[in-house]
């Protein structure tokens, strides 16, 4: 057993502590497991979103689509940027809103604003469906790293399944306090270990990213731009519109703001978070820096160029390190997403399903659903070939079809009706789901049209078919005549 092979075992055994250690002292009712009681500060809940940002896509898809798209890769940093001011004020008239009515899931918030525990069913789904994918890449994310970093004593598929395990043990026992507490540590690794590589690695091998850039330049006349066909400017505005819209629409990252104990700690993140999501440069100097050292990566094998270059550079104590902190990235949101997906399946779709279901007997279906949820999330791991990026984006153009409906919610009159609300939602998801299943892109559908319209994002279509359909049906059915908001809310629009 090398010493990469035990630093991998000490932060799993660590991880497992961590997350079932943070059960202790506290009652574990649903609102506890899901929720954390809605106490959790401004650290705690920074570290839960960051943790959206740096998960296994930060080791591997932020890097593999440096090395194998080039300037594209570079909307990973845009988009996040923006959803953070979004959230200055998307998620304080959310937070008053879920507070007062004691809301626990995504799917809560539909079926308060719009008093139809049927949408909640549909919501519930379209969260899981996309959650599935989201799930899938954390766990491919474990099996590369935990395989690669061990230097292939550990295969991929075993990485997988003892990653699965611990998080099923501690997200069925702690629940989103062991998440916040995992994701303290992984925070604090991945903050040290992404900016390190970010700058030793073009230093050691280029001299620095002057000379860095200069040689793939050289080398990739243009790579580092956006093309002019494909990936060009239209799909880079339409893919980071698309994102941002859809970035708080994850069940879990909008389920974690439930946690807050103010609307004061979603402003005060909204500062910050865009700062701490510059460390994502750091990742794709990494990527960029295996171009020339480490060729030859094609399709899904680009998602491997960090670790190659990391072998390449260092020794297998530090290779450990750097496995660590990504065997983190994935154990910290893929417990949020577990989490989130069982308890939209026990509280919108069971609970429906049976309304005479005490909150007992729905968080111990919450509870049962997690390993469920896994082993569904294992065979689609195993099944597939696609690109981090690729999986990621496929579940954001999902939950983005949930935005409109939410966002329209907010105003202190909606003219969206639920009949409105569930007919866009149905209409985006049906085109997403259509020309993910077929491979139909605008381009083949309607080779005739302008480039850049045809290269726009396939997401942001479904999402204008979404919102035209809403409106058509609302205007056709009646509207929610409720006043939603609370008095002391600022209607978001």
């Amino acid at each position: 057993m090398n010493s990469s092979l035990v630093i991998l075992a000490i932060f799993l055994v660590i991880s497992l502590y961590l997350g079932i250690r943070a059960k202790r002292g506290k009652k574990m009712d649903l609102e506890q497991w899901t929720v954390g009681g809605r106490g959790f500060g401004s650290m705690l809940v920074f570290l839960l979103m960051a943790g959206e940002i740096y998960t296994t896509f930060t080791f591997l898809g932020g890097s593999g689509w440096a090395y194998g798209k080039g300037g594209p890769a570079l909307y990973i940093l845009a988009y996040g940027t923006l959803a953070y001011v979004l959230s200055y004020w998307l998620l304080p008239p959310i937070w008053k809103y879920a507070k007062k009515h004691q809301l626990l899931s995504q799917s809560d918030f539909f079926v308060s604003k719009y008093k139809s525990p049927l949408l909640g069913v549909l919501v519930s789904l379209v969260g899981v469906a996309a959650l599935i994918p989201y799930l899938v890449l954390q766990l491919k994310g474990l099996g590369i790293i935990v395989s690669q970093a061990s230097y292939g004593r550990i295969s991929p598929a075993a990485a997988v399944w003892i990653g699965l395990v611990v998080i099923t043990v501690y997200v069925m026992i702690s629940g989103i306090h062991g998440s916040a507490w995992t994701a303290i540590l992984k925070d604090g690794m991945i903050l040290v270990v992404v900016v390190f590589l970010g700058i030793y690695l073009p230093v050691h091998y280029y001299g620095g990213l002057h000379n860095m850039f200069a040689s793939i330049e050289a080398s990739k006349p243009g790579f580092a731009i956006l093309p002019v066909k494909g990936m060009s400017i239209s799909w880079f505005i339409s893919t980071v519109l698309l994102t941002m819209l859809g970035y708080y629409m994850w069940p879990h990252t909008f389920a974690s703001a439930y946690t807050a104990k103010s609307p004061d700690v979603f402003r005060k993140n909204a500062i910050l978070m865009p700062i701490y999501s510059l460390i994502l440069l750091f990742v794709m100097f990494v990527g960029f820096a295996a171009i020339l050292q480490v060729p030859g990566l094609a399709g899904a094998d680009a998602d491997l160029s960090l670790f190659r270059l990391s072998i390449k550079t260092f020794d297998p104590w530090v290779v450990g390190l750097i496995g660590a902190a990504g065997l983190l990235t994935a154990l910290v949101p893929g417990s949020m997403i577990l989490m989130a997906a069982a308890t939209l399946f026990a509280k919108n779709i069971y609970k429906t399903a049976r309304p005479s279901a005490s909150n007992s007997q729905v968080a111990a279906v919450a509870r049962l659903m997690v390993p469920v949820i896994g082993l569904i999330s294992i065979l689609f791991t195993f099944k597939g070939g696609d690109t981090i990026v690729t999986l990621l984006l496929m579940g954001y153009s999902l939950v983005t079809q949930l935005f409109p409906a939410l966002v329209l919610s907010l105003r202190k009159n909606n003219i969206v009706s639920k009949q409105g609300a569930a007919a866009g939602i149905i209409a985006g998801v049906t085109v997403v789901a259509y020309t993910t299943i077929s491979g139909t892109t605008l381009s083949s559908l309607f080779p005739s049209l302008p480039q850049a319209v045809k290269d726009l994002n396939i997401g942001v279509i479904a999402l204008a078919v979404n919102i035209l359909v809403l409106l058509f049906v609302s205007l056709a059915t009646p509207a929610v005549q409720l006043k939603n908001s609370l008095p002391e809310e600022k209607s978001l629009l």
